[in-house]
């Protein structure tokens, strides 16, 4: 089988180098062996030396044919011929991608393992490092502004505006204002929350009425009124009198009801407020009427407009802000990233806390992609083309392959002559 040629990075053509040389060594060995060996053989009645030169020759051809067998039958058949157990890898590469990724799963991604890295990785101390550290802060800021202009480069179209005016105002429609609105009263409503707000209102009237011009305008309008006093010039007095009366029974009003929790007038807002509460959520007429208002003001022109020109303002404000070098987006995320860094390494429970959820969640994930990792192995090994997965691993491996040809030439010579220097030794 001719060997594939394929375009080699620089790295691997260096590889590919070395074993050529490394290849040539050990050829050069087997040679040298056989030159020896038949000078030996025609030297060998001259000088009885000759005969142990020959007997390390003869063994040192046999170690090396041998072993040069043993490592051309990892990857082909030698000499092409389909000896059985020969090309061992190109035969068996489906059980080898099997073997590998079963052995990279089982000794380098067990749960225990990755669990330990995990712990002593220290994700939420390392984070909080990244984050407090200005260049860093400053980069996952340039990161976030340039995925933000990439964003609202492609939100800038009208497919966009039209989407988003017809789904917004799609969902604005399938809301239940009035049940809605019943069940925000509600929640403001619990625990009589809305005495708060009544008394609030009325100081806040109380305020309003002691202002003198206030009080002026008042009295003006309850002068007004006195047409019969208007004759006898008290009409201006009877206002001022009136307006003091006002003002002076609306705070002892609220002192009353500042007292007395059950005064009439707070348990009658009380009265009102559930009432409300319960129109809104179970009236029909009411609510159909809320339907009806809905559907008109979502039907109104002026609206998607509206809708339209907050979008393009929002688009306009946001880009023009990402392009300027002083951005302030860009400037609030360094500086929330570079908070966010600072108070993770100053509170230990917290970091603790997040790495303790890691270690949690950890299994589950290990669990699923590691199996998710030994299909991909098994499956790239397979798609692999066979040659070019032969050729790959012979250049990766096969110069080290190459020092067992080289071992096999010389200690295979060495046993030879301990062979026949024992069989002299022993009148053979």
């Amino acid at each position: 089988m001719n060997k594939a040629t394929f375009t080699l990075d620089p790295a691997s053509a260096e590889r590919e180098a070395a074993l050529v040389r490394m290849k040539r060594i050990a050829l050069g060995l087997l040679v040298g062996a056989a030159l020896l060996y038949a000078l030996a053989t025609v030297l060998g009645q001259s000088h009885p030396g000759w005969h142990y030169l020959a007997a390390f020759a003869e063994a040192a051809m046999v170690g090396a044919v041998a072993d040069w067998f043993a490592v051309v039958a990892l990857f082909r058949h030698p000499l092409g011929l389909r000896i059985p157990h020969t090309a061992i890898i190109p035969t068996n590469k489906a059980r080898i991608g099997r073997n590998l990724a079963n052995f990279i799963c089982n000794n380098f991604l067990g749960t225990p393992q990755v669990l330990a890295k995990v712990r002593e990785f220290d994700a939420a101390g390392r984070l909080a490092g990244w984050l407090a550290d200005e260049r860093h802060a400053q980069q996952l800021a340039q990161h976030l502004a340039s995925a933000a202009r990439y964003l609202l480069s492609t939100l800038d179209d009208e497919r966009v505006r039209h989407f988003l005016r017809s789904t917004v105002l799609s969902k604005l429609g399938q809301i239940d204002v009035s049940s809605l609105a019943g069940e925000v009263l509600a929640l403001l409503t619990a625990d009589r929350r809305h005495q708060a707000l009544l008394d609030e209102l009325l100081r806040q009237l109380a305020a309003l009425l002691e202002e003198e011009s206030i009080q002026e305008k008042v009295a003006e309008v309850v002068a007004s009124e006195l047409k019969v006093l208007r004759l006898v010039g008290l009409d201006a007095v009877a206002g001022r009198i009136a307006t003091r009366k006002l003002v002076s029974g609306l705070g002892n009003l609220i002192g009353e009801m500042g007292e007395d929790p059950d005064h009439p007038l707070r348990l009658r807002f009380d009265d009102f407020m559930a009432h409300s509460i319960e129109r809104l959520r179970d009236d029909p007429a009411l609510r159909q009427r809320g339907r009806e208002l809905q559907s008109e003001w979502l039907a109104h022109p002026a609206l998607a407009q509206y809708l339209h020109g907050l979008w393009d303002q929002l688009l306009a404000w946001l880009q023009a802000d990402l392009q300027r070098s002083e951005s302030t987006l860009h400037a609030r995320v360094a500086e929330g990233a570079r908070g966010l860094g600072r108070r993770l390494q100053e509170d230990a429970a917290m970091r603790e806390w997040i790495n303790a959820q890691l270690m949690q969640a950890a299994p589950q994930w290990i669990e699923r992609y590691r199996e998710d990792i030994r299909g991909y192995i098994t499956a790239r090994v397979d798609a692999w083309p066979t040659e070019e997965l032969t050729v790959e691993l012979e250049r990766n491996i096969g110069r080290d392959l190459q020092f067992v040809r080289i071992n096999g030439t010389l200690v295979g010579g060495l046993i030879g002559l301990l062979i026949h220097t024992v069989t002299v030794a022993l009148g053979g």
